[in-house]
């Protein structure tokens, strides 16, 4: 991690947007589940299902995010620590247990509302774009919230804040729901069997790392560099090149957006009504 102020460390931790930010993200994601469920009664599939399966699973590896963007959850109250609802601890980070649900909310809402027109090859590159732009708003304002009421905090030098919540990180997460997603429906497209959309498990924390640790590498050295005085000019270069490999990113994947139907249906209909000559 990069060094911590004593502040942030004794900060005390808002008990009562605790109890929001547990109760209420849990909530949301019981309607997402219902409404996966059910999308996927309908449709005949488990993609929606599996998809909030893969990023709350993928929420395991919250700490290795926290250590590379100096992010910290507050767990002090009274001067005492073990104020948070907590499930484990790992490079000294408390994770709270409303990661899985936050992860879902901001990382497979994506899948429900544009899954299905991906996979049909419904999708234009300004929607995608519509897309990105609605995700990192999504973000920013779950973040600028969680960020501002004492729940957590993003510690490290940056620049470009919203509030308390660097606005880097949350094109970072918007550019991430795009790849997961769009990883997420070429796999269906083109998987042979519903077992094998277990692989969704896989594609998450591929995409997440892939995407943050990728595309964020600029910020994540900047953030750490030895000599902090020399530091501000470079995160800003940082910042804005973070920012503008994550619009190259959308723009190049906008040119491969799927088209027309997908591989599994060519492959029945090719079975069903072979060509004969």
């Amino acid at each position: 991690m990069g060094r911590m102020p004593p502040e942030v460390l004794a900060h005390e931790l808002n008990l009562a947007w605790q109890h929001v930010f547990t109760w209420g993200s849990w909530a949301i994601v019981l309607i997402m589940v219902v409404i996966a469920i059910r999308m996927g009664k309908r449709q005949g599939t488990p993609f929606y299902l599996l998809a909030i399966i893969a990023a709350g699973v993928g929420a395991y590896i919250e700490p290795l995010y926290d250590v590379a963007f100096d992010l910290w959850f507050y767990d002090v109250h009274n001067g005492q620590p073990g104020a948070m609802f907590s499930h484990f601890t790992a490079f000294g980070i408390v994770q709270p247990n409303w990661t899985h649900s936050g992860y879902i909310i901001l990382y497979a809402t994506a899948c429900l509302y544009a899954g299905r027109a991906l996979y049909e090859g419904r999708v234009t590159p300004k929607l995608l774009g519509l897309i990105w732009l609605a995700e990192i708003t999504a973000s920013c304002v779950f973040e600028v919230i969680g960020t501002g009421v004492d729940v957590y905090t993003y510690y490290g030098p940056y620049v470009l804040r919203i509030w308390n919540y660097p606005l880097v990180i949350g094109v970072l997460e918007g550019t991430q729901v795009i790849i997961f997603t769009l990883a997420a429906t070429y796999f269906w497209r083109n998987v042979q069997s519903k077992w094998g959309l277990l692989g969704l498990l896989l594609i998450f924390p591929v995409t997440m790392m892939g995407a943050n640790a990728g595309l964020g590498a600029p910020i994540i050295v900047a953030l750490h560099l030895d000599d902090p005085s020399a530091s501000t000019g470079i995160i800003w270069v940082a910042t804005l090149f973070t920012i503008a490999l994550c619009a190259i990113a959308v723009y190049g994947l906008s040119k491969m957006l799927p088209q027309g139907p997908a591989l599994v249906a060519q492959t029945n209909r090719t079975t069903v009504n072979p060509v004969t000559t």
